[in-house]
Order: structure tokens, then C-alpha cells, then sequence
């Protein structure tokens, strides 16, 4: 259940969470776990820029920390501020994405989903910056010498619930819109 008050001039959201939230919170456990495991086997396995191919040509697992935002946007130096910055925008991210299960978690499941998703991503490169001071990619795909950006499970998880509620919207009329129309 989710509400959201003004309570004494402040904003209040609360979230409890039982039957009806399993399609937000089992995908963001999962995504959350998987995440943080196979980071924990690429930090223990891989030195920094150690890099094993798995299909010559196209696809590695290169450990990288990633100090900037998605696919290393706005990299640089691991200061303090930047990390503070991103660590607020990740929080601003979550909250953004509670509010947005509390409107639309009944136009259909696929937004649950797509928001634990997202949240489940989010969280789990949260938990790096809090943990490193940046975010654990390991995910290396490139043709010849030209390389996508690095990524992780969590960065993935963001990318398919994006996706999703894309689909959502574009494509899967809310329940009942198609009831009005006959």
C-alpha cells in the first residue's frame, strides 16, 4: 500500500509493502542479488583492468570502477563531492521511483515490474558508491577496437525496466480503456 500525505507543511511517504507488491519487490531482490554477487566474484577474481575474453571479438569481462554515472558519463576524479552528487541523485532516483509505483501500480503489473527493475538497479549501484566510492563494471562488448562502455547487472536491470514501462505506455492500454470503448 502506498500513500502519500502532507502532514504538518512536509510531504509524508509511507509504503507498506504485502501480497500486491511481490511484482516490485522480487525483481528488485533479484536484480539487488545477482548485482552484488557477481560483483563480489569480479573483485574477488579480477585485479583492476584484468581483462578475460569470452568471445573473442565481441564480448570480456573487464573490471573497471566507474566513477561517473551510467556507461562512465561524466567520469573523472573519485572526489568526495562527485560521489556525494551521485550518491543524492540515486536517493532522488528511488524516491522518484516509489512515487511513481504508488500511482501507477494498478494500471498494471508490468509498471511493478519495470520499477523494481529500475529500483533494484539503482540500489545495487548504490550500494557500490556507498561500499567503493564508485561502481563495480565488468561487462565488455566492442567489435574490433571500438568498445560500448562497461556496465554491470544493475545498469542492465535499469536499461530493461525503462524498456518495460516504455512498452507499457506506448503499447498496453491501462485496465479497463478498453472496457470504455465498447
Amino acid at each position: 500500500m502506498c500513500t502519500l500525505r502532507f502532514r504538518h507543511g512536509r510531504v509524508v511517504l509511507s509504503l507498506k509493502f504485502g501480497k500486491s507488491e511481490l511484482g516490485l519487490i522480487i525483481p528488485a531482490f533479484c536484480v539487488i542479488l545477482g548485482d552484488q554477487l557477481s560483483k563480489w566474484w569480479i573483485l574477488s577474481t579480477f585485479a583492476r583492468h584484468e581483462t578475460e575474453v569470452v568471445i573473442p571479438g565481441l564480448f570480456s569481462l573487464t573490471f573497471v570502477m566507474n566513477s561517473g554515472a551510467a556507461f562512465g558519463l561524466f567520469a573523472g576524479d573519485f572526489t568526495f563531492g562527485r560521489q556525494l552528487f551521485f550518491v543524492a541523485v540515486a536517493i532522488a532516483a528511488l524516491v522518484v521511483m516509489a512515487l511513481a509505483y504508488c500511482r501507477l501500480k494498478y494500471q498494471g503489473r508490468i509498471y511493478a515490474v519495470a520499477i523494481g527493475l529500475i529500483s533494484g538497479g539503482a540500489l545495487g549501484n548504490l550500494i557500490d558508491r556507498v561500499r567503493f566510492g564508485g561502481v563495480v563494471d565488468f561487462f565488455d562488448f566492442y567489435i574490433g577496437q571500438y568498445h560500448w562502455p562497461a556496465f554491470n547487472i544493475a545498469d542492465s536491470a535499469i536499461c530493461v525496466g525503462v524498456g518495460l514501462f516504455l512498452l507499457g505506455n506506448f503499447f498496453i492500454a491501462p485496465p479497463g480503456e478498453d472496457q470504455d470503448k465498447k
